[in-house]
């Protein structure tokens, strides 16, 4: 049974390769490995988030489907992943809302960041979901 799927061997599965022709406006954007979120974040790398200052930026992508989605900072630089946990509030962050957030840096070697503590602070005018609202196919809130 040297085939058999083991949680250790689907943990240590590489994460999925981006091609530069595919049509999805984030096939540039590279999912950080492995994905940190609020319940698995530990307790000194949330202390240290706590310390950065608020950062503001605008949502360039979120999938509520997914789970996660991308913040391009207003003080430009490459963009910043933001998990679905991180996300403070009531409303389904969309495409162009403005937002403040503090980063985190990823583990294991504390190069890369990704948004935490995510509050929107100007939705744009398309009509904005609940977190509570069920999630339809073809639904703006994807």
């Amino acid at each position: 049974m040297a085939d058999a799927k083991t949680p250790e061997k689907m943990l240590s599965a590489k994460p999925p390769v981006y091609h530069p022709n595919s049509h999805s406006p984030n096939a540039t954007l590279q999912l950080p490995s492995p994905i940190i979120t609020r319940r698995t974040r530990t307790a000194s790398t949330s202390a240290r988030a706590m310390e950065n200052p608020m950062v503001a930026g605008v949502v360039k992508s979120f999938s509520r489907t997914k789970g996660h989605g991308f913040i391009t900072p207003h003080d430009g630089g490459e963009d910043v992943f933001c998990h679905v946990s991180d996300i403070e509030g009531e409303y389904v962050p969309m495409p162009g809302d403005e937002v403040k957030y503090r980063l985190c840096a990823i583990p294991p070697k504390f190069e890369k960041h990704q948004a935490v503590h995510v509050q929107i602070s100007n939705l744009t005018p398309e009509v904005h979901h609940k977190w509570e609202e069920p999630v339809f196919c073809g639904s703006p809130a994807k």
